[in-house]
């Protein structure tokens, strides 16, 4: 999987300017066992470079997609970053082995109760799941020093913006369901100034909720 996700890298790199990730990234997906995040009957699948199905008509995203988005985010061994559309917990699994502390928010209960689970049977004990509403971010928690989300807006949520630090990162697919979706980098500048940058066309599942 690791081999597949350097050489789909190398080949993306006119689209998103990175040849290579961080080692810390690959490290993390190498710990990160991504068979315990999907249906058992597709656990064979597992480390294929692609996205699978899992329950409530949601995805887990390819290896490519989180190893780049974790790798945009930049994550330091002391950030406190939030993530929204948690899935099945792989991202957040990712997330965990990099930075001090992960909340992730989950609309669908299903999935957000099955996330908790397995991040605490694997001893993830890092990461906070809360089942709500992400679009509105975790105030509580904030400012953070990364945000990720993994299901598309049509437009950046001005709370995520409002809950980042200074010089934090948000990285977020945005764009219609059945249209256009670009994979943004938002940084917010030492000033509170954003610095938006599209990096791949990505086809996400739309970030539900009242917004």
């Amino acid at each position: 999987m690791l081999d597949e996700i350097r050489r789909s890298v190398r080949e993306s790199a006119a689209y998103t300017g990175r040849a290579e990730l961080n080692e810390r990234t690959l490290a993390a997906l190498a710990e990160v066992p991504r068979e315990a995040f999907v249906p058992a009957h597709l656990k064979e699948l597992a480390y294929l470079n692609r996205p699978l199905p899992i329950a409530e008509g949601q995805t887990i995203s390819q290896p490519l997609i989180v190893a780049l988005m974790t790798d945009l985010l930049e994550p330091g061994p002391d950030h406190v970053v939030l993530e929204v559309g948690t899935g099945s917990g792989y991202q957040a699994a990712v997330l965990s082995r990099l930075v001090r502390q992960v909340y992730t928010i989950e609309i669908l209960p299903a999935l957000a109760d099955g996330a908790r689970v397995v991040l605490a049977e694997l001893g993830y004990d890092n990461v906070t799941v809360r089942t709500g509403d992400g679009y509105a971010g975790w105030p509580e928690y904030a400012p953070f020093d990364g945000i990720i989300v993994t299901a598309a807006p049509d437009e950046i949520p001005q709370p995520l913006v409002d809950q980042l630090k200074p010089g934090g990162r948000l990285v977020i697919p945005v764009g219609p369901v059945h249209g256009a979706q670009e994979l943004m980098l938002v940084e917010k500048t030492a000033g509170g100034e954003l610095e938006q940058k599209a990096v791949l066309p990505v086809a996400f599942v739309p970030l539900t909720g009242d917004h």
